[in-house]
């Protein structure tokens, strides 16, 4: 540190600037500001005082600070009920910042005073009167300022601190007020200054000629407004017009600035002349006026500049959903073929999967992403066809069906426009909305849309359309045809631990009042969370739950005055209560007719142990546990494939003659069914019929022939998670299902042993203890 220089605790200013000599009330509330001021009370109580580059900056570094700043005298410092302090602040003098000594927790920084250079005395008292009289000149049209300020400033003698003081009384942008302050020149100072007071006093003398043009202006209007009232009494009086005619001029003047197409708005005005004709309290007019409101507010021609950016929709499509990525692979492929034809035609994409998997917010991403509004509607219950194509103007009450609707909704031509549950349509003596829907999504036909209530032709070409639905055999196979299926199969345990941790429990945090540090939650807690307190495919029973840890968070913070609840493993069963669900796990020993097969199910995968037990009886096969007929057909056939090898798989030829079987499924109240359970059957079969134990650590999935061929299964993703978290070690899997291990999370599949086979000996070789 040089001789001169010192040392002293910085406040950045935001918005605000102090010139030496001004006195003025600060409130200060960032951490860092506080301190500074707490240290510069515990010294001499002085501080220096310089303007922050960009005022939006919460955090400001070094670089971010004004270099010339004014050291200043704190001559009062009040805390208010909020946190933050008032203080009375006096400035002393400019100061140059040589380098900050500490910047953690607060700013300290080496200064050094920039003392006033001083020109030719005659040219600065010449200065002083020039800027005396422009103050005087700008207060007279400011009248912000007292008279007493110009009296109080007049008895200043000294030039630089004069400019100082009428610097501090101006409206001028902190850039200006900056630079004035870095001007250590007098001289320099004062012509800076006489510029930007002649600027502003002539911003100050447009502004009032404007205030004059304004209220002229407005006293005309008013004086227009009391004749035509006027005007309007008179021919009441002689019975000259009515209102009627008033709302038909307004219509017309609407008709012909709105932007609708030439050919419509011959029919708009053509209406307007029926309206003219008939009589006003005819029901039929109010239903003239309804149809022309529509016409005039429907879109004709608006539009939104489209803006497909590829690296910029992903990013969206990442921000806005976690996992999904062949979904959003599929999603922007289908913006990448828009943006190269330049057109909205090809296939209208539907996207299907179970509630709660994020159907509705892929749409709206999409929106986003492509710049344009978005418009929902919900087809869940709509029977009537009148519902799609609109009511004919023949009764009062017609009105355009929903998708008219949701184009004046939109208020453009072009949106991202979303059929919501487009499955959960039906139809009745009222007719097929479902056939109505064939114009809106056919390419070929949806330029000539045709509304029953709008009669005329609206284009639907430029709409982006986008379905969802929740089970695709409900939808007609028609409908179906126009359409491209997009697959939402639901989350992983995985990606719910992620969308849990990175969206839905900072969400649920805000909204129930609390902060990031008040609530923890560990991964294992929100892991068990996920398996034992929803079972679901997406996440609105996770974000329930979520709510509810909140809220009793909120109760334990308030009523306990704790400032920190960590939810652990243990804790969770005293804040949601016992576990709502279960899920199967291995078994602890081998087991002699106990195979464990893998199920798929619409909230993910799951175990299923398949038990087999014989006993003396005639060749029965029994088949309990609620199996649909699939399932019974796999028994079937994997006993009669057991039949045929009798011999080669050392069991009793007329076994079936001496013994009855019985095969169960437990859980038997919950229906099962679906193409997988074949050689797990068939390998409980051998297990029981020959004694062998079937490996504990051992699953398996894949359906028989009566060849004792394995064939191939879906869902492999979510049955090796359901595997993985039963604590199962090694699985066997169809030859054919290799292709889907790529689809597998990299943490399961290095837990996890996979065994592709072909045919059942194989699966035996694997599955059973000893040879």
């Amino acid at each position: 540190m040089t001789k001169d220089n010192i040392q002293m605790p910085l406040l950045p200013l935001r918005g605000l600037l102090v010139f030496p000599s001004m006195v003025l009330h600060l409130d200060v509330g960032r951490d860092k500001s506080i301190a500074a001021l707490e240290k510069a009370m515990m010294g001499d109580q002085t501080i220096i005082l310089a303007a922050q580059k960009k005022v939006s900056m919460d955090e400001p570094e070094p670089e971010d600070i004004n270099r010339v700043g004014t050291v200043a005298m704190v001559k009062q410092m009040l805390k208010l009920p909020n946190g933050t302090l008032r203080v009375l602040v006096e400035g002393l003098y400019r100061a140059e910042i040589v380098q900050y000594m500490e910047t953690e927790d607060t700013f300290i920084a080496e200064i050094a005073e920039l003392e006033d250079v001083h020109g030719d005395a005659a040219e600065e008292e010449a200065l002083m009167r020039s800027l005396l009289a422009q103050f005087e000149q700008y207060i007279k049209v400011s009248r912000k300022i007292t008279k007493e300020t110009v009296a109080t400033v007049a008895d200043i003698e000294e030039p630089g601190r004069l400019a100082d003081i009428i610097a501090s009384h101006l409206s001028l942008k902190l850039q200006d007020k900056q630079e004035l302050l870095e001007k250590q020149d007098v001289l320099e100072r004062m012509q800076h200054l006489l510029k930007l007071l002649s600027n502003e006093k002539k911003v100050l003398d447009l502004e009032k000629k404007i205030g004059l043009r304004v209220r002229t202006s407005m006293e005309k209007t008013q004086k227009e407004f009391y004749l035509r009232e006027q005007l309007k009494a008179i021919q009441k009086e002689l019975g000259e017009r009515d209102s009627k005619s008033s709302e038909i001029e307004q219509l017309k003047e609407k008709i012909e600035q709105s932007d609708m197409p030439e050919h419509i708005m011959e029919v708009a005005l053509k209406e307007l002349g029926r309206y003219e004709k008939v009589p006003q309290s005819s029901a039929e007019s109010s239903v003239i006026r309804n149809y022309l409101e529509w016409l005039i507010v429907l879109p004709w021609t608006n539009k939104t500049q489209d803006t497909i950016k590829i690296d910029f929709a992903e990013k969206v499509l990442n921000q806005d959903h976690y996992g999904l990525d062949k979904v959003k692979e599929r999603i922007l492929e289908y913006l990448a073929v828009q943006k190269l034809t330049n057109t909205i035609k090809g296939p209208i994409l539907c996207l299907v999967g179970p509630p709660g998997v994020g159907k509705t917010s892929l749409a709206k991403s999409i929106a986003r992403a492509v710049n344009r509004n978005f418009v929902r509607i919900s087809l869940g219950g709509v029977r009537d066809e009148a519902e799609i194509r609109g009511h004919r103007r023949t009764y009062i009450g017609a009105m355009p069906g929903r998708i008219i609707q949701g184009m004046k909704k939109a208020g453009t031509v072009n949106p991202v426009f979303l059929l919501d549950e487009i499955d959960k349509m039906s139809n009745d003596f009222r007719g097929d909305p479902s056939s109505a829907m064939l114009e809106v999504l056919d390419p070929e036909q949806n330029s000539t849309f045709s509304d029953h209530f709008i009669e005329e032709t609206y284009d639907l070409s430029n709409v982006l359309f986008i379905a969802t639905a929740n089970n695709v055999n409900s939808i007609p196979g028609p409908l179906l045809d126009r359409m491209e299926l997009i697959s939402l199969a639901g989350y992983t345990e995985i990606e719910k631990l992620h969308i849990a941790k990175e969206h839905l429990l900072p969400k649920q945090i805000k909204e129930n009042g609390l902060k990031k540090s008040q609530l923890q939650v560990r991964d294992a807690s929100l892991l068990k969370l996920i398996r034992m307190y929803t079972r679901e495919a997406g996440v609105r029973g996770l974000e329930r739950q979520l709510a509810k840890l909140c809220r009793k968070t909120a109760k334990i913070i308030i009523s306990e005055d704790k400032k920190r609840v960590v939810v652990t493993e243990k804790s969770i069963e005293e804040l949601l209560g016992k576990p709502v669900f279960h899920y199967g796990l291995m078994e602890k020993d081998d087991q002699i007719g106990t195979a464990t097969g893998l199920a798929y199910t619409s909230v993910g995968g799951d175990i299923l142990s398949i038990e087999v037990t014989h006993y003396p009886g005639k060749g029965k096969l029994t088949l309990t546990g609620k199996l649909g007929d699939v399932m019974q057909e796999s028994a079937q056939a994997a006993f009669s494939y057991i039949r045929s090898r009798a011999d080669e798989l050392h069991i009793e030829p007329n076994f079936y003659e001496k013994y009855d079987i019985h095969i169960h499924v437990p859980e038997g109240a919950t229906p099962k069914d679906g193409p997988s359970a074949g050689i797990t059957m068939a390998t409980a079969l051998v297990s029981a019929l020959t004694g062998r134990a079937v490996k504990k650590e051992v699953g398996m999935t894949g359906e028989i022939t009566l060849r004792g061929r394995v064939l191939p299964i879906g869902g492999l993703k979510e049955k090796s998670l359901g595997a993985h978290r039963a604590g199962l070690t090694t699985l066997i899997i169809p030859k054919d299902n290799v292709k889907d291990l790529d689809s597998i999370p990299e943490s399961v599949r290095n837990d996890i042993t996979y065994i592709p086979v072909s045919h059942l000996d194989e699966v035996l070789k694997h599955a059973l203890v000893g040879e």
